[in-house]
């Protein structure tokens, strides 16, 4: 029998810094932007339905513990707005450079702040982008177009439209690109239109060291996750950064 792939999945529940003002002052019941709880269960369910064995905690504890970092085979943080002290830093980085898969989704983990030792690489230098802006709200329509077709994590994946979040990323040139969003969309402005049409990447691989890294800015609402062409493209991510068997390219 194959031995289970370990999986750890750290969270932080939202903080509501993005709460829509004029339904606080209608008094409305406070809604989280991005319900990281829901999206870990949900991820953890089919992860493990997929054979692997799943830790799923509600802080950040786990990076202090680097002996723990190295048993596991993948590492999906999920926080907007994160902020790593150098420690946990140290011992994430050596753990993914060490082989161990790091995989996640829009702002769980293109949204964390920028930090970084002096004279080493950071948070984004692993990740391989940070994210910069959307534009048109939370329910904006785009096109997401496949560029790799034969890679594990997009074969058998057509274009599609989604309606959500589309974020203008800061990438490095070093990724390997499975798919795009056309920017800009028409009458979406910002400061980035003047400069004509820009095929965005929107899911590519990376490699940091002997760790694999999967990432995809979509992911906005639970509803996108539940999509079949979204929720496949992460759980497929999830898979080939942990190295699961059939998973390798």
């Amino acid at each position: 029998m194959a031995v289970k792939k370990k999986c750890l999945i750290m969270y932080v529940d939202e903080d509501y810094r993005w709460t829509v003002e004029d339904e606080v002052q209608e008094g409305h019941q406070r809604q989280p932007h991005h319900e990281h709880g829901k999206q870990c269960a949900m991820l953890a369910e089919r992860l493990r339905d997929h054979g692997f064995d799943v830790q799923v905690e509600n802080s950040f504890e786990p990076l202090d513990d680097a002996p723990l970092l190295a048993k596991v085979d993948l590492i999906v943080p999920n926080q907007t707005g994160g902020k790593i002290p150098i420690d946990q830093l140290r011992n994430f980085s050596a753990a993914v450079q060490g082989g161990v898969g790091l995989a996640g989704f829009h702002a769980g983990m293109g949204d964390w702040e920028r930090n970084k030792e002096p004279g080493k690489p950071g948070f984004q230098h692993m990740t391989g982008g940070q994210y910069v802006m959307h534009y048109g709200g939370d329910d904006l329509k785009f096109e997401v177009n496949i560029v790799d077709r034969e890679h594990y994590i997009t074969r058998g994946l057509n274009d599609f439209t989604i309606q959500s979040e589309q974020w203008w990323m800061l990438v490095d040139p070093a990724n390997h690109v499975l798919a795009t969003t056309p920017f800009p969309v028409a009458g979406k402005d910002g400061p980035h239109v003047p400069n004509g049409h820009v095929d965005m990447p929107v899911a590519w691989t990376r490699y940091f060291g002997q760790g694999r890294v999967f990432f995809t800015s979509l992911g906005h609402h639970v509803r996108d996750l539940e999509r079949d062409d979204v929720g496949g493209l992460v759980l497929r991510g999830f898979m080939w950064a942990a190295n699961a068997e059939g998973a390798q390219r």
